[in-house]
Order: C-alpha cells, then structure tokens, then sequence
C-alpha cells in the first residue's frame, strides 16, 4: 500500500509554508491527506488561500473554531486522533508553531506515528509566548526537524537534540512569496484605500500588545504618533480588535483599519510600503525577502536571521514613532542581505527528506 503524509494546517501562516512542500510530494508521487482544523475560518484567513495559492481544498476541515488555548487544542486533538485511526498516515507533517501543530504532534507521539515539523528550531526564549512553548513540545517529540535558518539548528543542537533528525532546508513560506511575487500588485489596494505614495503596514495582534490595559493605551499613544508622520493600514486581527477600539485607537485620522486582506492583496499592500510595523513572525521574514524595513515591535523574535540578513529590527513602544522618522528620512533600501536558502526551493528539499523518511 502506497505511503500517505497526513499534512495538519490550521492558521494562516501556515498555508503559504505548507503549499510547496505539497506540490513538491505531489511531484513525487506521494499520496497525501490535507486536514484543516479551522483554528483560522473566516475567509480572510484562511479560505482565500486555497484559490491563491493553488492549494488543494482540504480533504478534512474539523472547524474547531476560536477559543481558549487549552479548549482549542484538546478539540484539534480530540479531532485528528479519530482521523489518524481512520486513515493510519505513515508521516504526518506539521507547520509553524500555532496550537493545531502541538496538537498533531501530541497525538502522533502518542499513536506511535512519525512526525515532521516544518520550521523547527526557532526559539524566542520567551515563554510567556504561547507560541514558544508549542515550538519547544513539538521539537522534543518530532522526529524530522526541517529548519529555516542556521540559529535554528544551533538552537536544537544545544537542546541536545540527535544531529540525524535536523534538516536545515530553508523556508517554504519563501517559496510561496518567490513564486507569486510578480502578482503582489499594490495598485488596487491603493486605489481602494485611496492611498499616499509614502504609507505604512501595520500587523499587530501578539499578548504583550493588545491584552493588558496599559499596554493598549501605550500601543494606542505610539501608534497615534506614528500616524501623525504617515498614514498607517491596519489589516487589524481579530483578537484584540474590541480592546483597541475601547482605547481609542481608531479615533486618528491617518489611522486606516481594514479588514484582514488575501494574501496577494496583502503582499501588495505590504511590497509599496515605505516600512511595516508588526509583531508577527511571518511578516518578519517576508518583508526581508521584499527589501521593505520591518518593525518589529517586541522586546525578542525567534527570527534573529531577519535581522542579520534582512530588513528587520526590534523596537519597543516608546521608541517606535523614533524609528519610523528615521525610516522614513532614510527612504526605500537599495540592496539589503538575504538569509542562506531562501531561495525558493525549500519544497523541493523538504519533499526530498520526507521520502527519504518513508523509504529509506
């Protein structure tokens, strides 16, 4: 009977990391199990890209939904085990660091089913992010660890990890970008915005930004400061979306919060901007790829290659609306590092471990 790889996809981020590496096992021959858990579901987040990307539909979609960490992942478990029983997957391959991945992992662990993890070994070392205690519970249990960067496999190495089980890789979600790069058309956007030449991207949705009270004011404060200098596009998250509202955050004029855009739209939006603001992960490492300075406002990232080689830098609340001026005075960079194999073929690379995994 031919091998399957069950592939678990759950929010945005990780669509775009996930889509070459299928297309590069399906190349191969290899069959395949698509399961969305709907950790993301409305269309912004997730739908849209299956149409741009090319994704094939997904063959599960378990609609968990939103909702607290715990309840979230103990459904996307409760889910997949039935699924695993069902379909006996001989590689199940999980994307980024969002609870469906723990989830998947947990439950392989313990069926006794191999697991790949697609970007393993990035490390914030910041544990009051959810996100950093998923990446560490799924890389103790993976047993293929595919990096993107150099720091990553140093960070397992030091873990203790066994050198047989790291692959560095590359970075599928660059692949996404390379390959799509000549549709981020900014145009349409802009025109629907009614945009200036010069504007700024903002992403911010993390805890430590939107949760706590005092953080919101002072969130609120700089990025009103910020768009006293430019105008700002919000595509504003879901979360935390009612805790700014109440602070006033959509009273500045140049403060322009939309909904969440499709991918191709939103690396439109983002390919023009003068720089982007942002506490996401992803969007670190795209903006580097496109030459547009990133910042990043936390006080860590588990993307330290984004600011070695790429655009990124860190910058805390109270010295934002400093940094933005600088940028701004600055102007578009002319020529900017790029990380060791972003080179759009981390698909094919992947797909090149995983049957080696499954037929040695």
């Amino acid at each position: 009977m031919p091998e399957l790889v069950l592939h678990v996809t759950g929010a945005r981020p990780n669509f775009p990391k996930a889509a070459p590496v299928i297309a590069a096992l399906t190349a191969r021959g290899i069959p395949q199990l698509l399961v969305h858990t709907g950790q993301h579901y409305d269309v912004a987040m997730s739908d849209v890209f299956f149409t741009q990307l090319g994704l094939p539909r997904p063959d599960v979609n378990l609609g968990v939904g939103s909702g607290p960490h715990g309840a979230q992942t103990a459904a996307v478990m409760t889910g997949l085990e039935e699924l695993f029983v069902e379909h006996s997957p001989d590689l199940v391959v999980v994307y980024g660091d969002v609870n469906s991945t723990v989830a998947a992992t947990l439950v392989a662990a313990k069926m006794g089913i191999r697991t790949a993890h697609v970007e393993a070994g990035l490390r914030s070392f910041d544990l009051t992010m959810p996100e950093e205690i998923n990446r560490m519970v799924t890389d103790r249990l993976a047993d293929v660890l595919l990096t993107t960067s150099v720091d990553a496999v140093a960070h397992l190495g030091n873990e203790g990890t066994d050198p047989g089980r790291i692959h560095f890789v590359g970075n599928p979600m660059i692949d996404t970008l390379l390959a799509h790069r000549d549709s981020f058309d900014p145009e349409p956007v802009r025109r629907e915005l009614d945009l200036p030449d010069t504007y700024l991207v903002a992403t911010l949705h993390r805890p430590g930004n939107v949760d706590r009270p005092g953080d919101v004011q002072e969130l609120v404060q700089t990025m009103h400061a910020v768009a006293d200098q430019a105008r700002v596009v919000v595509p504003l998250h879901p979360r935390g979306r009612a805790r700014l509202s109440e602070a006033g955050f959509f009273d500045h004029p140049d403060l322009q919060v939309v909904e969440p855009y499709g991918y191709l739209e939103f690396m439109g939006l983002v390919r023009a901007a003068a720089a982007v603001i942002t506490d996401s992960g992803g969007v670190q490492e795209e903006t580097t790829i496109l030459g547009v300075p990133c910042l990043t406002l936390r006080p860590n990232t588990e993307r330290p290659v984004t600011i070695s080689h790429g655009t990124n830098r860190l910058v805390r609340r109270d010295n934002l609306a400093d940094n933005v001026r600088e940028v701004l005075a600055t102007g578009p960079l002319q020529e900017w590092a790029v990380p060791p194999l972003w080179d759009g073929r981390a698909g094919e690379r992947i797909a090149d471990v995983l049957v080696g995994v499954l037929r040695p």
